[in-house]
């Protein structure tokens, strides 16, 4: 099973419902973060006049991505779990990771910008897009 992650509450619902299904199936969970040099946090060597190499920057990122899902991690202690962090869009990055998957889940909003309304969402894309099962999650608003 693939989940997209990017740090916003639509995320952790999805992924919170990606780790109930995995638990009852017994399946592994991917967690997925798509980045650029835009999207990537500063590597942990980073100095001003520094240039770190895409290696760096990608460790960053999943080193990023572990952080903000550790505590639904531990929540579902008995879910195998593996990060990745692809450099390309989000929804090409979900769609090429889930191409051999169970299904994809993904939050039905993220951190989208101007750029995702005119492009088309990311869970919209993955619909269309994608040759697995594709779940898209929605956040119950609190009262």
């Amino acid at each position: 099973m693939v989940v997209g992650h990017d740090g916003s509450a639509f995320a952790d619902h999805a992924l919170s419902t990606a780790f109930g299904l995995a638990e009852q199936l017994h399946a592994p969970v991917v967690i997925v973060r798509a980045w650029s040099i835009d999207t990537a946090p500063r590597p942990a060597n980073w100095e001003f006049g520094f240039v770190s190499s895409f290696d760096e920057y990608s460790e960053a990122v999943r080193v990023s991505l572990i952080e903000d899902t550790a505590s639904l991690v531990h929540a579902f202690p008995h879910v195998s779990v593996d990060y990745r962090a692809v450099h390309a869009g989000p929804a090409r990055s979900l769609i090429e990771v889930a191409r051999d998957a169970r299904m994809l889940v993904v939050g039905s909003r993220g951190r989208g910008n101007l750029a995702g309304l005119l492009l088309g969402s990311v869970s919209d894309q993955c619909t269309r897009l994608s040759v697995c099962p594709v779940l898209v999650t929605r956040k119950r608003p609190t009262r």
